[in-house]
């Protein structure tokens, strides 16, 4: 039987379109952590926890038995992208979009709410996370860390990220690593300025940042489904001051750099870093790092009773042979300790690609995702048979 009835999937469709307009970035979802939060208290959650880890909402809804928790998170903030769009819900906030589909997965989570209003889970209790700051590696970090954490905890946690390019419905699954380890290096040099005319009195990083522009993406190695994976891609240069008189002194690159493991991550920094050191002997060098990602590997069990429950709704699953490029920060809950999965969505061939300026959540997915978690709610919290 379907989770959600039609009336209650146009309810939903409609709170998602009103999320759309209104993104929040990454630390700063606090309007619509409210609404969520507002949400919650309408279904009548057993236990509401607001402000975790910036403005990350929890939800509790317990069975009657005891049992394990089962942990359902979804992502709260926005993106700094203008929307491209004649949507009548299109985002009314300049330079802001809701283009990665964080509305849709909220309100999926709150159809597995408005179920869970009619039915509490027979045993153990589901956790209902909204969590922030997904999109700067920052919010799982911050959620895990906040002291109210312990009391939340879960032994099991599922999420799932719509998929572009996939078709509509398909449920993506793979046990071991399933998004890449990413983070941001900044690297600041600092030489010394001169006259243009006499630039062999400075100590310019021009030839540094030359050389390491293409010395930096030569770190990248292998393809995505290989243990050594790495991808290192230049993303911005910035040299001296705009004018013609001035011989510069300062330089900026950012890179970005990904691979498949934590492991391998940890030595495509050190290989990375010793590139700068040698390229760059007599300038000043500061390294910052930015959007710091571990790997999202997921649980052999939890994706077992996904897989379960897609196969008993008839949903069309895809066993993927190599892990997703783009990074999630959800790989932080399995490093805690739940057996944790992320699950792939597919949002449709044609759907425009996450981040594009003309991306929308497909609406369809609501009801097809509701489904799936509620399979998994029920596999994993039924009574203890005596």
């Amino acid at each position: 039987m379907p989770a959600l009835s039609s009336d209650q999937i146009m309810q939903l469709t409609a709170l998602r379109q009103t999320l759309h307009r209104r993104p929040e970035l990454s630390g700063e979802e606090a309007a619509t952590a409210e609404r969520i939060a507002s949400e919650l208290t309408l279904l009548g959650a057993d236990r509401i926890w607001q402000g975790l880890g910036g403005h990350g909402v929890a939800a509790e809804f317990t069975g009657a038995a005891a049992g394990p928790t089962v942990l359902l998170r979804c992502e709260l903030d926005g993106l700094p992208i203008r929307e491209l769009s004649t949507l009548p819900y299109k985002s009314e906030i300049e330079g802001r979009g809701h283009l990665c589909g964080h509305d849709g997965h909220m309100v999926s989570l709150l159809g597995v709410g408005m179920r869970l209003a009619r039915h509490r889970p027979a045993a153990g209790r589901v956790i209902l996370l909204f969590q922030p700051a997904e999109e700067t590696g920052a919010g799982a970090k911050a959620v895990i860390e906040d002291p109210r954490w312990p009391e939340i905890r879960p032994d099991y946690a599922f999420a799932y990220h719509n998929v572009p390019g996939r078709p509509l419905g398909e449920i993506g699954l793979r046990a071991g690593p399933g998004n890449c380890a990413s983070r941001g290096m900044q690297i600041l040099l600092e030489g010394k300025s001169s006259h243009a005319a006499a630039p062999e009195d400075g100590v310019s990083p021009a030839n540094a940042m030359a050389d390491l522009m293409v010395t930096l993406p030569g770190l990248s190695q292998g393809v995505t489904s290989d243990a050594d994976f790495a991808l290192s891609t230049l993303t911005h240069a910035n040299l001296g001051e705009p004018a013609f008189g001035i011989s510069p002194a300062e330089g900026e690159l950012r890179v970005t750099l990904r691979s498949m493991t934590n492991e391998r991550m940890d030595g495509l920094i050190a290989e990375a870093l010793q590139l700068v050191a040698d390229k760059s002997a007599n300038l000043k060098v500061q390294t910052r790092w930015h959007d710091i990602f571990r790997a999202v590997v997921n649980d052999e069990e939890a994706t077992a009773v996904a897989r379960r429950g897609a196969q008993a709704l008839g949903q069309t699953c895809l066993e993927m042979a190599a892990p997703m490029r783009w990074s999630e920060d959800f790989g932080r809950f399995g490093e805690d300790g739940a057996k944790a999965a992320l699950l792939y969505v597919g949002a449709g061939e044609a759907q425009p690609q996450l981040h594009n300026p003309d991306y929308d959540f497909p609406d369809a997915l609501l009801p097809v995702v509701t489904d799936l978690f509620c399979c998994v709610i029920d596999d994993l919290l039924r009574p203890v048979q005596s």
